[in-house]
């Protein structure tokens, strides 16, 4: 497996195994919304602008003036509205995944922690995923060039 270190075997590698599956995840959900949306994160200002998202934008349910609420169509919700909460959801996710990363530095420490998104990243590549699609900048986190 390629999260498998070096000298590490038994529990530990275990628990090394779970965390890069569970960064993995993470990640994976959020390259399919950003493609989804359109959004680009490598771009460092659409980064930004996903990360700022002001709640008060989200448009407000749709609501139907029936007599009746119950006789009211459900139809689903707007697209503009799924497109905001998907945009949400992004936006969460990513500031999980930058708290989860710093957890783990906590944890396992900062090799183990780059081994881990190291990986994970990788996993995305081989599955299909363009590099850099999940938004995770591994060489401005760890001071790489």
């Amino acid at each position: 497996m390629p999260t498998d270190m070096p000298g590490v075997d038994g529990p530990v590698a275990d628990q090394l195994r779970r965390m890069s599956a569970s960064v993995h995840q993470l990640s994976a959900r959020i390259a399919r919304l950003a493609t989804s949306l359109g959004v680009d994160l490598e771009n460092e200002a659409e980064l930004e602008r996903v990360l700022h998202i002001d709640a008060v934008r989200v448009p407000v349910p749709d609501r139907r003036v029936t007599p009746d609420r119950r006789a009211a169509p459900r139809a689903g919700m707007s697209p503009d509205r799924r497109k905001s909460q998907l945009r949400e959801e992004l936006r969460g996710l990513l500031v999980l995944r930058y708290g989860v990363a710093r957890s783990y530095v906590d944890r396992v420490g900062v090799d183990a922690t780059r081994h881990i998104l190291v990986s994970a990243q990788e996993q995305l590549v081989r599955e299909g995923f363009r590099p850099g699609a999940d938004g995770a900048h591994l060489r401005r986190l760890f001071n790489q060039d």
